[in-house]
C-alpha cells in the first residue's frame, strides 16, 4: 500500500505524528493509500520554511513571477492526462470531469500571468505643493488554504496561484480524502521554477486546521467546504487577526418558466444535477417549474433522461455519465436523506436506492434520484445533499419561485430558463444570490471574473479569483512624498492640508 507524504522545502517528507487516514478507491471501496495527518509541530515547521523563503520571492519582480506561471501552464497541459487519472482514482469522478477540474484551475493560473498589471498601484503627481502621492500593493507574507475533496485540482490552484503570483508563500492543507493531485501540483510548480519553500503541502485533519488558524505568522486563510466549518474557520481565523475568506454550502435552484425550451431545460438539469454524482457546490439540486402544467411537462422530459444515465467507474471511459461518491459515509448520508424525503411525503419518481454495479458491489455508487412535490419544510429541501438527487418544488407563479430561492439560507448559485428577456432581467436584478445563470445551469464565472456566493454560502468581503484575488493576497500601502526643495523652516502643528 502506498504511503503518501507532505511536501515541505521542495521535498517529500514523511509524516511524524504517527497518525494516518485511509485513502479509498471509491469505485471498489478498497484502501489504496495512507496519508499522514500532520501535528501542530509539523505545520509549524512548514510555516518556518515558508517564512524563510518568502522575502526573496517577494523581491522577485512581478514579471518574473508571472513567467513561473507561464511555465506551470505548459506543464499542466503536458501532464493533463496523468493528473486527471490520479484525480479520478481517488475522487471517483469520470476522466473528462477530472480533466475539467484541472482545466478550470489552469485558467486561473493563466489569469495570474497578468500579475504585473494587477499589482500596479496608483500615482498622483503634485497632490500638493511639491508633494507626490502613490500606492503600492505588497505581499502579505505566509498565506494558507484549506481545500475540499470535490475539486482537488481546481480549488487549490484558485488559491495558491494568485497568492504566489502576488509574492506570498503558501501552505496548502488539501482534503485527506484525495491528496495525491495537490502533491503533484506542488512538484510541477517547482519544475516551473518556483523556489523551494514557497508552496508547501501539509496533509492533515482538524489538528492541522487549528494549527493554521492559530499560527501567528500565517496572515491569510482561504477555505472551501461546508457552512458549519466555514463559520468555524472564519470566526476563529478572524479572532486571531487574520484575513479570511470562506465559502460554504449551497442549495442551488433552477427556475423553469412556462415559455422555456423544455428539452433544453431538462438536458441542463440532468447535467447540472447529476454530473460528478452531484458533488459540486454549484450543482443544481432544486428544480422549480412555474405552474403544474410546466412541472408535468418537465417531469415527463426528465424521467427518461435520468433513467438512461450510466453510472460506473472512471475506467469505463466515455461510457459513464458519473461515478461513485467519495466515501461510504457520503453514500450513507445521501440515502438517509432520500429516505427522509419519502417519509416526509415527497414523491420519489426515480428511485436509485437499490442501485448496484456488478463487480463493484463494495464501491460507493449511488443511483440517480428524482423527487417531485417537494416542499420547503422537508429535509431534502433544507439540507445540502451533495449527491445525485434532484428535488422538484412546484411553484404557482414567478413570484413564488423567486421567493423560494431568495428565502433559502444558502445563496451560492441559481439559474432561470426562459425565452422572455424582461423576466430574465428582473430575475438577475432581484435575486439575492451571488452567481446567476440565464439559460445556463452552472454559472461558474471565468477566471477574470470572481466566484462567490451570498448569505450562508460565503463569509468575508472578497470573492475567489479574478481581481478580488489580487486584493485578498496583498496589502495596499500609500506613500506621500515631498523632497527638500521649497520646504519652509519650522514645524507644522496642524493637520496637513493639500493646498
Amino acid at each position: 500500500m502506498q504511503e503518501l507524504t507532505h511536501y515541505i522545502g521542495g521535498a517529500h517528507v514523511k509524516g511524524t505524528s504517527g497518525r494516518f487516514a485511509d485513502v479509498f478507491n471509491p469505485a471498489t471501496g478498497e484502501v489504496q493509500a495512507r496519508v499522514p495527518l500532520a501535528s501542530a509541530a509539523e505545520l509549524a515547521h512548514a510555516v518556518e520554511v515558508a517564512a524563510a523563503a518568502q522575502p526573496a520571492w517577494a523581491a522577485v519582480n512581478p514579471q518574473r513571477r508571472a513567467r513561473v506561471m507561464m511555465k506551470f501552464v505548459d506543464l499542466l497541459n503536458r501532464d493533463m492526462d496523468k493528473l486527471a487519472e490520479a484525480l479520478s482514482r481517488e475522487h471517483g469522478k469520470t476522466l473528462p470531469d477530472a480533466a475539467g477540474d484541472v482545466q478550470r484551475g489552469l485558467e486561473v493560473v493563466e489569469y495570474c500571468i497578468a500579475a504585473p498589471q494587477m499589482l500596479k498601484g496608483e500615482f498622483t503627481d503634485s497632490a500638493g505643493p511639491g508633494i507626490d502621492m502613490y500606492s503600492m500593493r505588497q505581499a502579505l507574507g505566509v498565506t494558507a488554504g484549506i481545500t475540499p475533496f470535490n475539486f482537488p485540482a481546481m480549488i487549490p490552484m484558485w488559491m495558491f496561484a494568485p497568492a504566489i503570483a502576488c509574492g506570498n508563500a503558501f501552505i496548502l492543507k488539501p482534503s485527506e480524502r484525495d491528496p495525491s493531485v495537490p502533491l503533484m501540483l506542488a512538484e510541477l510548480m517547482e519544475e516551473a521554477g518556483l523556489p523551494k519553500g514557497i508552496l508547501q503541502v501539509v496533509n492533515g485533519d482538524k489538528e492541522a486546521v487549528d494549527a493554521i488558524l492559530d499560527h501567528p505568522v500565517i496572515q491569510s486563510i482561504g477555505f472551501v467546504g461546508s457552512t458549519p466549518i466555514a463559520e468555524y474557520i472564519y470566526g476563529r481565523g478572524c479572532s486571531n487577526g487574520k484575513r479570511v475568506q470562506c465559502f460554504g454550502g449551497a442549495k442551488n435552484h433552477m427556475i423553469v418558466m412556462p415559455d422555456a425550451d423544455m428539452d433544453q431545460a431538462a438536458d441542463a438539469l440532468v447535467g447540472a444535477g447529476y454530473g460528478a454524482a452531484g458533488e459540486r457546490c454549484m450543482a443544481i439540486s432544486v428544480a422549480v417549474p412555474v405552474g403544474d402544467e410546466t412541472a408535468d411537462r418537465l417531469i415527463e422530459k426528465l424521467v427518461p433522461r435520468i433513467e438512461k444515465l450510466k453510472v460506473g467507474p472512471y475506467t469505463a471511459g466515455k461510457d459513464v455519465d458519473y461515478g461513485p461518491v467519495v466515501t461510504a459515509a457520503a453514500k450513507e448520508n445521501i440515502l438517509r436523506l432520500v429516505n427522509s424525503g419519502v417519509e416526509q411525503g415527497a414523491k420519489l419518481v426515480v428511485d436509485g436506492r437499490d442501485f448496484s454495479l456488478q463487480g463493484y458491489e463494495d464501491g460507493f455508487f449511488v443511483g440517480p434520484h428524482l423527487f417531485d412535490n417537494v416542499t420547503p419544510d422537508m429535509d431534502i429541501y433544507k439540507k445540502e445533499i451533495f449527491g445525485p438527487v434532484l428535488s422538484t418544488v412546484r411553484a404557482q407563479s414567478y413570484e413564488e419561485a423567486l421567493d423560494l430561492a431568495m428565502s433559502h439560507e444558502y445563496g451560492n448559485g441559481t439559474a432561470i430558463f426562459t425565452r422572455d428577456g424582461d423576466t430574465a432581467r428582473d430575475f438577475a436584478n432581484r435575486i439575492n444570490i451571488g452567481m446567476v445563470g440565464i439559460n445556463v445551469p452552472i454559472p461558474v464565472p471565468l477566471a477574470y471574473h470572481t466566484f462567490g456566493g451570498w448569505k450562508k454560502s460565503a463569509f468575508g468581503d472578497l470573492n475567489q479569483h479574478g481581481p478580488d484575488a489580487f486584493k485578498f493576497y496583498t496589502r495596499t500601502k500609500t506613500v506621500t512624498a515631498r523632497w527638500p526643495s521649497g520646504i519652509k523652516e519650522g514645524g507644522e502643528f496642524s493637520i496637513p492640508v493639500m493646498e
